[in-house]
């Protein structure tokens, strides 16, 4: 049974991962074929346990064995949470937060409505690109390739966020001089 919902300018391996996304393939099918990525991922997420193999003792994710693509950049979740747990994960994910709830603080004592939409996109922007990335990796997202910002590997997307912050911040620092 096939349905077709219009992706005639999409090419059949962008077809395949959005049928499987919405279950109309079954991912049984697809073991190392359209969901490869994500089973590789997903079993090195696991392997890691409650408290982790140790750090650089990561036997599925790391770049040598190549279990899992691209696990230095967009699946940079799996190595870390192989090598550190459940227990290493959740303090990411709490860093993360609270991080975000910083941003959230900060856009909160703006007096300008400038400065504030800037500090709540920006805030958006880290959430959105965390819980896309750790959602590829858990089997919550679609792998869409998306950084962990401040940790993928790369310089233009580490770049790119360290000047979203720095501007915030620069902004934050002139907001007594700032009036509606």
């Amino acid at each position: 049974k096939t349905v077709d919902f219009g992706f005639q300018k999409l090419a059949s391996h962008q077809k395949e991962r959005i049928e499987l996304f919405l279950g109309l393939t079954d991912n049984d099918q697809a073991k190392d074929g359209v969901d490869y990525n994500r089973n590789r991922a997903i079993a090195a997420v696991g392997s890691g346990g409650l408290l982790g193999k140790g750090y650089k003792n990561s036997t599925l994710a790391n770049v040598r064995s190549n279990h899992v693509p691209e696990s230095e950049t967009d699946f940079i979740f799996c190595p870390f949470a192989e090598e550190w747990g459940f227990a290493g994960t959740i303090v990411l994910v709490a860093l993360y937060l609270f991080m975000m709830l910083r941003i959230v603080i900060i856009a909160e004592r703006q007096r300008s409505n400038f400065n504030r939409v800037y500090a709540y996109s920006v805030a958006m922007i880290l959430f959105y690109h965390f819980a896309i990335n750790i959602g590829m990796s858990i089997e919550f997202a679609p792998v869409i390739g998306i950084p962990l910002p401040f940790f993928s590997y790369g310089g233009s997307s580490m770049m790119s966020f360290a000047m979203m912050i720095f501007i915030l911040l620069k902004l934050d620092s002139q907001r007594k001089d700032v009036l509606n």
